[in-house]
């Protein structure tokens, strides 16, 4: 450190400074030379920022927003199972398209027609509207483009096909969920239903879909954008009355999630105001000459040209730019004003304590002191970044890759873009150079005379006296004189464990009410049509969910009686999953058996079974689609499930889970598919990725902070904070309506970073104090160190402020997370570590300790 010290001490690696030392002397050796010739330091930063920054010409070939393909983990089973789906069941859209068989969603429009006034969509009046509705999209257009089955378009709902414009069914006419042979329950919604018997409906659903193989799959994609143009003022056209409409294509989702990114962009340009505005006031001085506000100027745009250069090198190097990428610029602002704040504090104790006209010592004084407590932070939160790059979310990976790089440009550019402006500022101030036009100042008896508006323009007081350098900061004369001594009372300190057991106890409530997985719909903006028809959706067609797809992978001995045995006992299993309506099964299999026990065929022989598969064909056409057979074989084939009351974010996940438990138990080898369950995978690592990451970042600050921080009670001390601001974060995300998914969980990786930011400070500077006492000990680190750690948060919470007022879910969690890592960290650095120093301070400490307040600068 910086006293002297005995030459066998100074070698010993029984103490923790080995490495620290050498890097004070590194840091020395910079600043002499940033000192000696500060243009280089100047220029080249500005040049590098322009190249790099040429980047930004190739952002449109490098976006990646499909959802799928970002937010759904890498080498998720449901993927494979797709793929196996396609390979031995290949959809034909164009003779016998069938909606529950397709691999994927399809391609579609989607209508929603509710009934007003809290009437049936089954009146006529309303019904009519419908059929109306039905008109105006089923236009020539979507007949050459459309889904084709039995020789026609696929119909958009059951009971148009079944009654067309005869009229609406009489009431009691239906059976519900099924009529006639007809699964009605994604048909109808809001079912008013006696003894099985359809009274009224809320809500009818008319799906369009299109082909989306072959030659017509561009102009079907043409169709579905015109529809989301026109299908507003159309439905406006129709002046209708009895019903109103919703609308979805399978094309919105990913559109309108296009479209958060621009959203933001506006966001930024009041990001730069506030923070500008914050470090500007935060740097004034009485003086006009000694006024740093270029100075604070300057470190905001040392963290821009950190964002050009580093977004613009990820670009070159063609890493994928996620809309979770857009908001990094405003934790980087944040961050980078921080270490600003730092330089700045240092440079001006250098100021007070050595001769002024010696730049390269000032300078050298300077890094020394503040750019290894700039190191740890960057260190550490460039490696909790890195490591979340070791996740399964290609978003996360994304963001965390621009936002680290950002990170080391922002450190790059800190210690020399923004050290050699330090150097001409003081040139500046040594010449008495006025800090907004650079016109010397004359300070001698001539001005004595001068006008005090003058005075105070040019000098900074009216007094006709030179403005003296002003002493303590009187933010810091706070924390010693009144808040140090506040919470240092024993009284004080009771309340404040009251207050922690509170928080933590809260906190670990939080935690077993917290819910996983990303809501599709909040992927659109708050003002997007989506989002009334996902609540339709929700409300009236909730009750049934996805059909499932239950396949056997292999070829198996179906002609064999205990093979189809073993079949139906596993069918059996998975219809008994509390989320399964075993009356709604499909399988030919089962029909097939059924025919055989009539007597019609026979299924024990081999031959018999292949041959006799025709005339099941005949009888039901659609079960040729369920079976993969060559001449000798069955590859593969499938059967259905029809599942119920998946509601919430937790009946998915568990119903994922049970139903591939169910199948993996089997001694059949089966597989389970839905496309939903792309988007269902993420519950399986959602958990696993998050705490992995956590824990490997935690470790890694730990070992960071042994190496650079020279007091193993204060690691100690930074480990409590990772560990306590994280369960903090975790738990009160649930009462913030924020759920664990590939967004929140970037943002607990930041926890880990900036919990050491705000710990390490202040506990270091605790145990390296020279104080007698606990309590006179954390009064000195607060009056050291409270004022930076206080304007660390509020810049970083600047920065990111504006992101409550988006209308995007994913830019209000990142707001809503990093608040509370933000408000966390500052309350374990300012309130809980202090006073749980004074409790155990004397641990690990010598009796014969010295003062070290020309140590304790640098943090």
């Amino acid at each position: 450190m910086a006293g002297p010290r005995e030459p066998a001490e100074r070698c010993s690696c029984r103490r923790t400074d080995c490495l620290e030392r050498p890097l004070r002397r590194l840091f020395e050796g910079l600043a002499r030379a940033v000192a000696a010739c500060p243009w280089p330091f100047v220029l080249l930063p500005l040049l590098l920022s322009g190249g790099l920054g040429a980047g930004f010409l190739l952002l449109p070939q490098r976006q990646a927003n499909d959802i799928e393909g970002q937010f759904t983990p890498t080498g998720g089973p449901a993927k494979a199972e797709r793929d196996f789906v396609r390979r031995h069941f290949p959809p034909d859209d164009s003779q016998r398209f069938s909606a529950p068989r397709l691999p994927t969603e399809g391609a579609y429009a989607a209508l929603i027609a509710v009934a007003t006034n809290g009437t049936s969509v089954l009146e006529p009046a309303a019904w009519a509207e419908v059929l109306l509705l039905n008109a105006t999209v089923h236009d020539a257009a979507y007949e050459r483009l459309c889904a084709r089955s039995a020789g026609g378009c696929a119909s958009p709902n059951p009971l148009l096909s079944r009654l067309g414009p005869a009229g609406p069914p009489a009431p009691g006419s239906l059976r519900f969920p099924v009529s006639d042979g007809v699964f009605l329950g994604a048909a109808l919604g809001g079912v008013d239903a006696a003894g099985g018997r359809v009274r009224s409906a809320r809500a009818l659903k008319l799906l369009y879909y299109l082909r989306e193989d072959g030659p017509e799959a561009h102009d079907s994609r043409q169709w579905l954008q015109g529809f989301l143009r026109d299908i507003p003022s159309k439905v406006a056209d129709l002046r209708l009355g009895s019903v109103r409409v919703t609308y979805f294509t399978s094309l919105s989702r990913q559109q309108e999630f296009e479209e958060n990114t621009k959203s933001v962009i506006p966001l930024f340009s009041i990001t730069y105001f506030l923070t500008i505005t914050f470090a500007v006031i935060s740097c004034l001085r009485l003086s006009c000459i000694r006024n740093n506000i270029w100075l604070a100027s300057c470190g905001v745009l040392s963290s821009g040209l950190a964002v050009l250069s580093s977004f613009g090198l990820m670009l070159f190097c063609g890493v994928p730019f996620v809309v979770t990428v857009a908001n990094a610029p405003f934790l980087i602002l944040g961050v980078g004003v921080d270490d600003m704040f730092i330089m700045i504090a240092s440079w001006e104790q250098s100021l007070r304590k050595k001769e002024k006209s010696n730049v390269k010592a000032l300078l050298a004084e300077t890094y020394a002191e503040a750019a290894l407590s700039v190191t740890i932070t960057t260190l550490t939160d460039v490696l909790a970044f890195f490591i979340g790059t070791w996740t399964a979310f290609p978003s996360v990976r994304s963001f965390c890759l621009y936002t680290g790089t950002a990170f080391v440009f922002c450190y790059v550019y800190t210690m020399t873009f923004f050290g050699a402006v330090l150097v001409l500022n003081h040139r500046r101030e040594q010449g008495n150079r006025h800090w907004l036009t650079c016109v010397r100042v004359d300070v001698g008896k001539d001005q004595a005379e001068s006008s005090c508006l003058y005075n105070a323009c040019c000098i900074g007081s009216c007094s006709r006296q030179p403005s003296q350098p002003e002493g303590e900061h009187p933010m810091s004369i706070f924390f010693k004189k009144y808040y140090g001594p506040f919470v240092t009372n024993k009284w004080i300190k009771l309340l404040m464990v009251l207050l922690y057991g509170a928080y933590l106890g809260g906190s670990i409530y939080g935690c077993t009410q917290i819910r996983e997985g990303i809501d599709l719909r909040n992927l659109a903006s708050d003002d997007s049509y989506v989002i009334p028809y996902y609540d339709d959706d929700e409300k009236y067609f909730s009750t049934y969910g996805p059909r499932i797809m239950v396949v056997i992978s292999e070829s198996v001995d179906y002609w064999n009686e205990s093979v189809r045995l073993g079949i139906e006992s596993c069918a059996q299993n998975l219809e008994n999953i509390s989320y399964v309506d075993k009356n709604h099964s499909e399988s030919w299999l089962r029909v097939y058996t059924e025919l055989a026990k009539g007597g019609l065929i026979n299924i024990n022989n081999k031959t018999d079974f292949l041959n006799g598969l025709s005339r099941l064909f005949k009888i039901l056409p659609s079960f040729e689609w369920d079976i993969n057979k060559t001449q000798s074989e069955i590859e593969a084939s499938r059967f259905f499930i029809q599942t119920v009351n998946v509601t919430s974010a937790v009946d998915e996940k568990n119903l994922v889970n049970q139903l591939r438990e169910a199948a993996k138990q089997c001694s059949i080898p089966l597989k389970v598919y839905h496309p939903a369950f792309i988007y269902y995978d993420q519950y399986l690592v959602v958990v696993q990725n998050t705490v992995q990451n956590v824990v490997v970042a935690a470790g890694a600050m730990l070992v960071v902070s042994l190496l650079l921080i020279p007091s193993p009670l204060c690691c100690l001390w930074v480990t409590f904070a990772i560990a306590s601001v994280i369960v903090g974060v975790a738990g009160f995300m649930a009462f913030w309506n924020v759920n664990l998914d590939s967004i929140s969980m970037i943002n607990l990786v930041i926890c880990i970073g900036f919990s050491v930011d705000f710990s390490a400070h202040i506990s270091y500077a605790f145990v390296t104090s020279g104080e007698a006492s606990a309590n006179k000990r954390a009064i000195e680190a607060l009056s050291l160190l409270g004022y930076p750690v206080l304007q660390g948060a509020v810049s970083t919470i600047l920065g990111v402020v504006v992101l409550a007022a988006a209308n995007t879910y994913i830019f209000r969690t990142f707001f809503k997370i990093m608040f509370l890592v933000i408000l966390f960290g500052a309350l374990h650095g300012l309130v809980f570590i202090p006073v749980f120093l004074t409790f155990f301070g004397n641990f690990g400490r010598s009796p014969g300790t010295k003062s070290k307040k020309l140590e304790l600068e640098k943090f």
